[in-house]
């Protein structure tokens, strides 16, 4: 059985946009992954440890606990051993209480990259592998969270490369989700159900190579 570690945002815990509602498992794009790899012929489980409002290294000054460096060594060490560590994260970090820009943020990234490749797993288990997946741009943010991301649409402008250069520098894998999803067309941000099942096959197709 391969294990894999999907460390991200609200994108990934599939709220459904404009609502304080969750799709099913099988619906959001981790649960399509694990279906995908399992119909493929790999015995997969996928760990989702997804948060809504999670930045990549940046604190909530409203809620705690949203920084991801927070506790992820320890996370690393809970569910080791591990395959496969998937990182999309980064939207959170354009909200409007932030002045972040995509360099800031992909720095955010590779501070995530490096905690995972120190933490403290026992001996003779393996550094898992790491996928950096860069979310979708933010579009014009719409409807309830309009004013918690105002601006974001600018500020993220430029993400996918920043990240593919980090990764570039870190030798760990690159995919831009934006190369086939765009942002939910009802609120800007989040991901709609087809966003889900287009990006969780994408990302089965990349994760076969890495867990073979």
């Amino acid at each position: 059985m391969k294990h894999v570690l999907v460390y991200s945002d609200s994108l990934s815990w599939g709220i459904i946009p404009s609502t304080r509602k969750r799709l099913h498992f099988e619906q959001r794009w981790p649960g399509v992954m694990e279906i995908s790899l399992c119909a493929a012929g790999l015995k997969v489980r996928v760990i989702e440890d997804c948060l809504n409002g999670r930045r990549t290294a940046w604190d909530d000054p409203f809620k705690p606990g949203r920084n991801g460096l927070a506790g992820l060594a320890q996370r690393i060490e809970i569910h080791s051993p591990l395959d496969l560590v998937i990182l999309m994260l980064g939207t959170n970090d354009f909200q409007s209480m932030h002045e972040h820009n995509a360099w800031l943020s992909s720095q955010g990234i590779l501070a995530l990259v490096s905690t995972i490749r120190s933490a403290p797993i026992e001996p003779d288990m393996p550094v898992p592998p790491i996928l950096v997946v860069a979310p979708p741009a933010i579009q014009t943010p719409k409807g309830p969270i309009a004013p918690k991301f105002q601006g974001g649409e600018h500020k993220c402008v430029g993400l996918a490369d920043a990240y593919r250069r980090v990764c570039e520098e870190a030798n760990c894998h690159f995919f831009d989700a934006g190369s086939v999803i765009t942002s939910s067309e009802v609120d800007g941000v989040h991901l709609d159900l087809e966003q889900h099942f287009i990006l969780g096959k994408a990302v089965a197709e990349i994760s076969k190579s890495l867990l073979a």
